[in-house]
């Protein structure tokens, strides 16, 4: 379901040179940048960054910098890390923001299996000498830590095995959590947080038969605005359909006047070599207009043309 397009048997040697090629002189080749680095897979980009650094003693990423500014950079530079050290670098972004947005560490927990959640969370520890769960405590309070803290820090069963019974009674307590204004809600995080994907799936469902409404509406309808629900709805979009979630995303980052950079880059970057293309065709589904068309017409100049390659293009 990927997008990127890479050869098969790309010379990392050769790109290494073609890249360092780009940026000699006055002026940087950016079109020669995209057409190597937009166009290889996680495991040839760092074979490239290898060789980068054996044949001209230089980091890759501080020669992109150096080099180039703006969204392009930004995204091109997140975009040759390694993916698990690529997210780790989006919670930490993420985390030093002074608005509180903590849709990046939803969608890792969410959208991810346990193994490559463990897998994030060491690149986090390894890039940052502390824990993920440690800077999200630092930076967060309230009901919002509780929730992220167990959203990062449970190792969750991923199998396919469903309590029914379970999944009906834990339904019910959800709404009556829902409904109640003044809890510390520790029921909703504890089964939102720690039961698999399959058993929550079936939760949402038995809520749906049991009161005629989703989860999601139930939480918009009964909570309003509530900044704690809010969080707790994208959460569960994101579990439930990660795919639909994704694109929602995208839509609402070029929805209106101005573009929220951040979020479409996040999201091309992170699910080009995974299912960019289902996001594709969802976004389509719903908005009538492709992605590309989307891109195209929000953004301009080398991010663009950066953006489309990875979609495809």
């Amino acid at each position: 379901m990927a997008t990127l397009v890479a050869p098969e048997n790309a010379s990392a040697i050769d790109d290494a040179a073609a890249v360092k090629k780009a940026c000699l002189g006055w002026g940087t080749d950016e079109k020669a940048l995209i057409s190597v680095l937009a166009h290889r897979n996680a495991s040839q980009l760092k074979q490239i960054w290898e060789a980068f650094k054996d044949m001209y003693n230089e980091d890759l990423i501080k020669q992109l910098k150096s080099e180039l500014s703006g969204n392009f950079e930004r995204a091109i530079c997140h975009w040759v890390l390694d993916p698990r050290d690529r997210e780790a670098v989006f919670v930490n972004e993420v985390l030093k923001k002074e608005t509180e947005d903590y849709k990046v560490i939803l969608e890792i927990s969410c959208a991810k299996s346990p193994e490559e959640l463990l897998a994030v969370k060491r690149a986090y520890y390894q890039r940052y000498k502390r824990s993920m769960e440690e800077d999200v405590a630092s930076h967060t309070t309230g009901k919002t830590r509780n929730f992220l803290l167990a959203m990062v820090g449970t190792y969750k069963y991923h199998g396919n095995e469903i309590d029914e019974i379970t999944a009906h009674s834990e339904a019910i307590v959800l709404h009556d959590e829902i409904l109640s204004k003044e809890s510390g809600h520790e029921e909703m995080i504890r089964i939102i947080t720690t039961r698999s994907k399959q058993q929550l799936l079936a939760t949402f469902n038995h809520f749906k038969d049991i009161h005629g409404t989703s989860i999601t509406k139930g939480l918009q309808d009964d909570a309003g605005n509530d900044e704690f629900f809010s969080m707790m709805r994208a959460a569960i979009r994101c579990i439930k359909n990660p795919q639909k979630y994704f694109a929602r995303a995208l839509r609402r980052a070029m929805k209106g006047l101005g573009t929220d950079e951040d979020t479409l880059t996040r999201v091309i970057v992170t699910r080009a070599e995974v299912d960019l293309k289902k996001i594709k065709e969802l976004y389509m589904e719903r908005n009538n207009v492709s992605l590309e068309e989307a891109v195209a017409g929000d953004t301009s100049g080398d991010y663009k043309a950066f953006l489309l390659a990875l979609l495809g293009n």
